[in-house]
């Protein structure tokens, strides 16, 4: 009994560890494909836009992929890929750093001294850069050691990553302005993710009142 136990443990471990590897060498593929396009000039008339919107709009993605495994796992009982929450979440911090980067070397081709003016005078970049710095944050405390270190701080300090993925589709909406089907749809995935976590949080208070 024992052994069939531990065996049962470790094919689920098992099983976790390769769908962390499927995943991270899929999340690579968004970045193989703009690095080729980049090589290849091959990203339409102004690639370091390009560049710039899809490096964000993967960012979001990979966030809003992040939130939907906790509904994910829940609905459909498949605990092995909780693991999967941080892989994604990190994902969406990498491409929030390339589009960052993207910004500041291609856009403002390394004049140092209009970052700090762009993100006080330019509402769309004060946002997208809070939500920069809140994946940051997030990204950094994720390892297990920090969970541990921060204790129940770090429960509250992870909820922002909402508040993150709101601020990244205002940036967005802002970005695209007239075009904003792409701003919309992510905007009704999140609020499903947020009524999906409100429906949970009301059924805890009715147990715990």
């Amino acid at each position: 009994m024992v052994r069939s136990e531990a065996r049962a443990k470790s094919r689920k471990q098992l099983l976790s560890l390769w769908m962390r590897r499927v995943v991270f060498l899929l999340a690579l593929i968004p970045f193989a494909v703009l690095l080729i396009g980049a090589v290849q000039n091959s990203l339409g008339a102004d690639p370091a836009r390009t560049l710039a919107l899809d490096s964000g709009r993967w960012s979001l993605r990979f966030l809003l992929a992040s939130l939907a495994i906790t509904p994910c796992r829940e609905l459909l009982g498949l605990p092995s890929i909780a693991p999967l929450r941080r892989t994604l979440g990190l994902y969406a911090l990498f491409y929030a750093l390339l589009h960052f980067l993207v910004y500041v070397f291609f856009l403002l081709e390394l004049r140092w001294s209009e970052i700090g003016s762009d993100i006080l005078e330019r509402p769309y970049i004060t946002v997208g850069f809070t939500a920069f710095v809140i994946l940051i944050a997030l990204g950094i405390t994720s390892p297990k050691a920090m969970v541990r270190r921060l204790g129940r701080k770090w429960k509250a300090l992870h909820r922002l990553v909402y508040a993150a993925a709101i601020l990244s589709i205002i940036h967005l909406t802002w970005i695209l302005r007239t075009d904003v089907f792409d701003a919309v749809f992510y905007g009704c995935v999140l609020a499903a993710l947020l009524g999906y976590r409100l429906v949970g949080f009301l059924k805890t208070l009715r147990i715990n009142p």
